[in-house]
């Protein structure tokens, strides 16, 4: 967390910001900046311009500015958009419930006297300038049974690792697989390209099917699944006890009666 979806929920809050000039920038923690940009060089870039745009590719959330800047907001697990003191998600799954300044990592002030923040408690997530959109895949809300069955059907990494790998499909993290892999019956372990076409069909049906019902319901921690991924959980469909297995690095899991 958050997955593409919270971005998605972040990016419809972000707009908030569009048509808005940038009239100064807080960036207290230095770490927080990436790629080797300093406090000074971030504040340089952008005071004076005016967003254009706000865009989610997987879990990349990017403000366009006036003279093609591009600013790269990423928020790790536990960070949260904040516009004019108005937070679009007010819960995550693996963070504080608390609600403290003093995990605002970075701040875009308006000249009209509102304020874009970055509130991260973990310090997990980062800022970059023009980040490297290319190293994305297509972002899970627009792609296409085509480009799975190319980018992600392929090989024998086990399914799961293939859909979290975000070079490949931008924006499912742990729960939005999980889900997606419970509700369409595959098993995450199984080659990523021993999918037939008709599972390969199945399985973005699905995906984009998990990816609305999260956007409706308020996040990634909202899958008919997630109550039961703890030790010892039952599958919610037939009652059968959880497999808990770690795949490409994220606890995984799974039904072993009607995922195949």
């Amino acid at each position: 967390m958050p997955e593409g979806v919270e971005i998605e929920i972040y990016r419809r809050g972000a707009e908030a910001a569009v048509g808005r000039s940038i009239a100064s920038v807080e960036a207290p923690d230095e770490w927080f900046l990436k790629g080797g940009l300093t406090p000074a060089e971030v504040t340089a870039a952008v005071t004076g311009r005016t967003v254009v745009a706000a865009r989610a590719r997987g879990k990349l959330l990017v403000l366009d500015l006036d003279d093609d800047t591009r600013v790269g907001l990423r928020f790790g697990m536990t960070g949260r958009l904040i516009v004019d003191d108005n937070a679009s998600i007010d819960y995550l799954e693996y963070s504080s419930t608390r609600n403290d300044p003093a995990w605002d990592r970075f701040v875009l002030n308006f000249e009209d006297g509102g304020d874009l923040r970055l509130r991260d408690p973990r310090r997990l997530g980062g800022v970059s300038l023009d980040p490297d959109e290319d190293a994305l895949g297509v972002d899970a809300f627009v792609i296409k049974p085509k480009q799975v069955r190319d980018r992600v059907a392929v090989g024998e990494v086990p399914l799961k690792a293939r859909l979290l790998d975000q070079s490949r499909i931008a924006g499912v993290g742990n729960l939005i697989a999980d889900e997606t892999l419970w509700r369409a019956g595959l098993d995450p372990v199984r080659a990523a390209g021993s999918l037939t076409d008709d599972e390969v069909k199945k399985l973005v049906r699905h995906l984009r099917k998990v990816l609305a019902d999260f956007l409706r319901d308020g996040g990634s921690h909202t899958g008919r699944l997630q109550p039961a991924r703890v030790r010892g959980g039952l599958c919610p469909k037939d009652g059968t006890a959880l497999l808990r297995r770690e795949i490409g690095g994220r606890t995984t899991y799974s039904c072993a009666h009607h995922q195949r």
